[in-house]
């Protein structure tokens, strides 16, 4: 088989025209392969778009954190307390 843009055929004389001859079976060239590859490098660069897009500052969550530590070191002393404050507040 010949180069690129080579086609492999027969001209028939008594219909007048050409017969291709070849079998084209996509999958024993490497179009496939390229095709596949075109699109993994279209997902990897949306994936790491997102990634860029969803930078934080640093320490941002600490804030968070701090204020969910400080309810943590509430003893229970002042747990029972709050919560009988809080029944007495429905009472009246």
């Amino acid at each position: 088989r010949g180069g690129v843009g080579v086609i492999d055929a027969t001209i028939s004389h008594e219909k007048g025209q050409l017969v291709s001859s070849e079998v084209l079976d996509i999958y024993s060239t490497i179009e496939p392969q390229q095709a596949f590859h075109k699109r993994i490098q279209f997902c990897l660069s949306m994936h790491n778009d997102a990634v860029k897009a969803m930078r934080y500052p640093p320490d941002a969550h600490k804030a968070k954190h701090d204020l969910v530590a400080d309810e943590e070191k509430k003893t229970e002393e002042e747990i029972a307390k709050e919560i009988e404050e809080e029944l007495e507040e429905d009472e009246e």
